[in-house]
């Protein structure tokens, strides 16, 4: 993971005063083992046991952080090593569960040989912004909502591609890389690691042969790719109003049964059923193919 972290520079790359924003480096798309692909979410079992207690050690770091964030208006080196190797880590899984790479993910903070890398600038934060970073975040982390849970609605249309063809077609490879940048981007918003809110969704702007890093860098959308973002976004909206109807149908079904005609039934014997659906907007969870 590239970070440059030992020097703090304005926001802006080599003090051009442009906006940075938490960069993804990905291969093009390239031939995957079809067993692998088939196997893929099965195989990574191990590494979400890995994420889920690095979410709750990094979410106790990153409320320590936020307090050493508003005295000193940057954070400490050592919090913003440990945080972005674990944003690093969970990004290479993403990556492997999306089927952008076919290689497994190692079980180490730092895989400097792993084609899936993130490059991330200690910045300075303004405080006022570190202050209300938890009701700012929130429109960021609606839209990733939405387009990763319609990612997951048809995600396993892309596998049976991959699993056909050995590997993702180009439009399906740049919108589901669009979508684990933007995770990644909020992510880091949000853990402090850098100032620029998420954005770029759709892609970036064309660049000169010389200056393209990787697959992702600059991440490129045709028509096709930017219809199939839309596509997620517009299913994302559909599953969360589906269980919003889930949940409400839920809750009438229950209040019906406890108060009709009367009746009394001890709460032991009717337990308060369970809420179906969920927020998908946790952050740093490892839970599912975004977290």
């Amino acid at each position: 993971m590239a970070t440059g972290w030992g020097d703090r520079p304005a926001t802006g790359a080599a003090g051009s005063g442009a906006e940075w924003l938490p960069a993804l480096d990905v291969p093009a798309p390239e031939r995957q083992r079809r067993w692998t692909v088939l196997l893929r979410w099965l195989l990574l079992i191990p590494q979400y046991v890995v994420l889920f207690f690095l979410a709750v050690a990094a979410f106790f770091v990153m409320i320590v952080g936020w307090f050493a964030a508003l005295f000193m208006g940057r954070l400490p080196d050592g919090i913003f090593s440990f945080l972005g190797s674990v944003l690093a880590y969970e990004t290479r899984v993403n990556a492997s569960a999306t089927l952008l790479v076919d290689r497994y993910p190692p079980f180490a903070f730092s895989a400097p040989e792993y084609p899936v890398q993130i490059e991330l600038r200690a910045t300075p934060l303004n405080r006022l912004a570190v202050f209300f970073r938890l009701i700012l975040f929130i429109p960021a982390a609606i839209v990733a909502t939405l387009v990763r849970s319609g990612w997951v609605t048809i995600c396993w249309v892309f596998w049976l591609i991959a699993l056909i063809l050995g590997r993702l077609p180009d439009p399906l490879y740049a919108a589901t890389a669009a979508v684990v940048r933007y995770s990644l981007r909020l992510n880091a918003y949000v853990l402090l690691l850098t100032p620029a809110y998420p954005k770029r969704l759709f892609g970036d702007e064309p660049v000169p042969a010389e200056e393209v890093r990787s697959g992702t860098r600059p991440l490129l959308l045709d028509t096709a790719a930017k219809a199939l973002v839309v596509l997620f976004l517009v299913l994302g909206l559909v599953a969360q109003i589906a269980n919003s109807a889930v949940d409400y149908n839920s809750d009438d079904a229950y209040n019906i049964t406890d108060h009709s005609a009367g009746a009394v039934v001890p709460e032991d014997l009717c337990p308060v059923p369970q809420r179906q659906g969920g927020d998908d907007t946790a952050i740093m969870t490892g839970q599912k193919a975004f977290s």
